[in-house]
């Protein structure tokens, strides 16, 4: 049988990928990516440069695959590609302030999903569902306000379920 948190780590992921937004597209220019583009865009930062290799690793794909798409999302203009000053053997890459208007819209689950999904549950699942995703979200907000996981005690864990 799984554990509480085995059960948290593999539902919430699946509720989230039925529910989020698949198309994403540029506010100002209108453009959309591909949703593959679109999880390239999401790992990406504006300051922090990442790695080509690193980007590959975390995609599951290889070093010149991620070349390739970094190269579509760098004529769309989302991203920018340098050398590193330190080692010209590395590729750092940055979001532009174009992808950062695409990375915005990523977290965004879509409306029409999320009901089309409340509405599959009988009244009472509803209930319980909605019921328990407010004590889920409450429960998040006490360990952000707690300072997260490190500072949240053995004995915070109420009735010890």
């Amino acid at each position: 049988m799984a554990s509480d948190v085995e059960i948290v780590l593999q539902t919430l992921p699946r509720i989230h990928f039925a529910l989020r937004t698949r198309g994403v597209s540029d506010p100002e220019r209108g453009v959309e990516v591909s949703e593959h583009q679109a999880r390239i865009l999401g790992l990406l930062d504006e300051d922090d440069p990442a790695m080509v290799t690193e980007l590959a690793e975390v995609m599951g794909v290889t070093a010149s695959t991620m070349s390739l798409n970094l190269k579509r999302l760098e004529e769309g203009g989302w991203i920018t590609r340098d050398r590193d000053p330190a080692d010209r053997r590395v590729m750092n890459v940055r979001l532009s302030p174009a992808g950062a208007r695409i990375r915005e819209g990523l977290g965004e689950l879509d409306v029409a999903r999320v009901d089309a999904l409340v509405r599959t549950l009988r009244p009472e699942e509803r209930r319980v569902a909605l019921r328990a995703l407010v004590a889920l979200a409450e429960a998040a907000d006490a360990l952000r306000a707690r300072g997260g996981a490190a500072s949240w005690s053995a004995d915070s864990d109420r009735e010890g379920a």
